[in-house]
């Protein structure tokens, strides 16, 4: 009996036994939910980007992308740092060339595997390894009305010097009223309103690279030693104070992006200077007159390049326990369609990636793309200079010079002190 009993109760664990562990292959935990954290600076691109971010989400469960944007002149690289110090770095985050690299490479993972990385020429390298992912191509000119410029008698191929332009301005300002136009211009440069980088980093890009082969950073070498070459620039200087003369005074010192782009967008200018990041705006504001994009002619011999680059770079947190997913959204965009018709259709980019083959709708993209297939286009360099030049050495000199385009001496001197200073910044 004892036998038989023991055997019934051997037999009760076994099948116990076997139902728990039934019951646990049936109840094991899901793999945690993983939520990659996205900060960016492209204002232009956010609600695009969160469009995405979402649908992504949705397509993927246990990920969710959650996207946070600082920009348009709001101080993104400060913002990073107060992240950084209270441990709270995101999982994606965006730098702009090597200044901003050499301050996060301790947070920046090596990307040189993944797919993507044979599909471009402007991932960002740094010792043979790939560690950023390029946003889009951008680019830009000076942004015309060709309807304006059509009723002031201006042809827009005609301006490929700064004498062409001085002219140009001095026929729309006579005829502001007739024009129904403010100003023949649309420019910010000013620090308070967040228009720093305007005239501190994509303005003086003209000086450091136009009318020079697309690679050569001979200009901007020299300053990194703190060397000015006084008669180029003093022939830049000349442009920036045509600029000055001739903007919307209100928009110069006080504007916003919204103001800036708002006035060319209501016809209110001729000129708006600005890239074709400002596509998707253009179209929220229901443009449909013609754009096109003239060159930053600054010099006395002719230019008729355009400024081409990969302005920034994502870079994915190598501290992050959610690296992995944060690359597998990065991939996706640069290689499924949804990536590509985001970052064409719904942001209004140029993609950096060959495989993509659609082509943007924004006049100024398409601008764009048929002046890289031209040639002949100048490359950009500020990326180069030490992290924070742009806004607090440079931008500061613009801002005053603004109040009083007069000033042009003293422009120039001052931005001799601000280059000398540049080695001391490293």
């Amino acid at each position: 009996m004892k036998k038989v009993v023991s055997t019934l109760a051997a037999a009760g664990l076994a099948l116990a036994l076997l139902m728990t562990a039934s019951c646990a292959k049936k109840e094991a935990p899901k793999p945690m939910d993983v939520t990659v954290n996205m900060f960016q600076l492209k204002v232009e691109i956010k609600d695009a980007l969160d469009g995405y971010a979402a649908s992504y989400s949705a397509a993927h469960p246990g990920v969710t992308v959650k996207v946070e944007t600082l920009g348009g002149g709001g101080d993104y690289g400060g913002a990073l740092k107060a992240k950084s110090q209270a441990g709270q770095m995101p999982d994606i985050f965006q730098i702009e060339g090597m200044g901003h690299y050499e301050v996060w490479k301790d947070y920046i993972a090596d990307l040189s595997g993944e797919p993507w990385v044979k599909d471009t020429d402007l991932a960002l390298k740094v010792d043979g390894k790939v560690v950023g992912f390029p946003v889009a191509i951008e680019g830009y000119g000076l942004a015309y009305n060709a309807d304006i410029l059509a009723k002031a008698g201006i042809d827009p191929a005609s301006l490929t010097t700064r004498a062409a332009y001085e002219k140009a301005f001095k026929t729309l300002d006579a005829k502001k009223k007739e024009l129904g136009i403010s100003a023949p211009v649309s420019m910010a440069a000013s620090v308070a309103g967040g228009m720093w980088w305007v005239a501190g980093q994509h303005n003086l890009a003209c000086y450091w690279g136009g009318g020079l082969a697309f690679d050569d950073t001979n200009v901007i070498q020299k300053a990194l030693k703190g060397e000015m070459d006084e008669p180029r620039f003093t022939q830049y200087a000349k442009y920036v104070q045509l600029l000055f003369k001739y903007a919307d005074r209100n928009i110069l010192l006080n504007g916003s992006y919204d103001d800036q782009v708002g006035a060319f967008a209501q016809g209110k200018t001729a000129f708006l200077h600005q890239g074709n990041w400002v596509d998707p705006n253009l179209k929220q504001l229901g443009v449909t007159f013609k754009i096109g994009y003239a060159p930053h002619a600054f010099l006395d011999t002719e230019e008729k390049g355009l400024y081409l680059f990969a302005p920034s770079w994502y870079v994915v947190n190598s501290k992050s326990p959610n690296a992995q997913a944060a690359k597998a959204f990065l991939a996706a965009m640069a290689t499924t369609p949804e990536g590509h018709d985001y970052m064409v259709n719904k942001a209004g980019m140029i993609p950096a990636f060959k495989s993509v083959t659609l082509k943007p709708s924004g006049q100024l993209s398409q601008e764009l793309m048929a002046a890289n297939a031209r040639g002949g286009n100048y490359g950009v360099f500020f990326g180069m200079l030490p992290d924070g030049a742009g806004q607090n050495v440079f931008a500061p000199v613009y801002d005053l010079f603004a109040q009083n385009p007069d000033m042009l001496s003293q422009f120039i001197a001052d931005m001799k002190k601000a280059i000398a200073g540049l080695p001391s910044m490293k």
